[in-house]
């Protein structure tokens, strides 16, 4: 499927979703260290109200840095409301400028490892629809910022409900979703992992 319909259908679904949370679920913390769900919401949507000249903008303030950019995006949408959040995020059901690189592919990961990153620690999990979940697995080998390749160094990793495998070394297995998430550097969705290499993959893991 084309990822660019990948990644409407998750935004979609991820608009849905923060529709149920409550005004306290939105201050709970997630998976992103120092980041509540709202930050979490804010950084997903920071960038599609931008055109092409406020985005080189922002980047000349960023003095180019991907990094800082992200801050300055966060800065200014994590004092929105909820339903401003969830708002910007209806309107733009193709991620913007930024996120809708490399056919979607960015924006399509952000918002599926973001939902993820607020569900786990609100304890509200889902059944990630498997043409998603080992289309993200496939395009998270070839998105640098996640560092997937680098945590993958002399590991195989093998889905367990999924027919998807990468890899060559020592075995780290276990369901897709905690795959994606370890490999992305949430070490969180280690606990639901095993294998061999598994404390290889956990040394290598940066987020809670």
């Amino acid at each position: 499927m084309d990822v660019r319909t990948l990644a409407r259908e998750e935004r979609a679904d991820f608009a849905d979703f923060l529709e149920t949370l409550t005004p306290e679920q939105w201050d709970h913390p997630t998976l992103c260290v120092g980041w509540n769900v709202r930050s979490v919401v804010a950084h997903v949507v920071s960038y599609d109200e931008l055109s092409g000249r406020q985005l080189a903008r922002r980047f000349a303030r960023a003095r180019l840095s991907l990094r800082r950019s992200n801050e300055i995006g966060l800065a200014e949408y994590r004092v929105r409301a909820p339903e401003e959040l969830i708002g910007v995020l209806r309107r733009h059901p193709q991620p913007g400028r930024r996120l809708g690189k490399f056919g979607g592919m960015v924006g399509f990961l952000d918002g599926l490892i973001h939902q993820q990153d607020i569900r786990r620690p609100l304890g509200l999990p889902r059944t990630i629809p498997a043409v998603r979940l080992r289309r993200a697995l496939e395009l998270s080998l070839r998105a640098p910022p996640l560092g997937v390749s680098r945590r993958l160094t002399g590991l195989r990793a093998v889905a367990t409900d999924l027919d998807w495998t990468t890899g060559t070394g020592i075995e780290v297995r276990g369901p897709a979703e905690a795959l994606l998430l370890a490999l992305a550097g949430r070490r969180a969705a280690a606990d639901d992992l095993a294998g061999p290499g598994l404390d290889v993959l956990i040394s290598r893991t940066t987020v809670a």
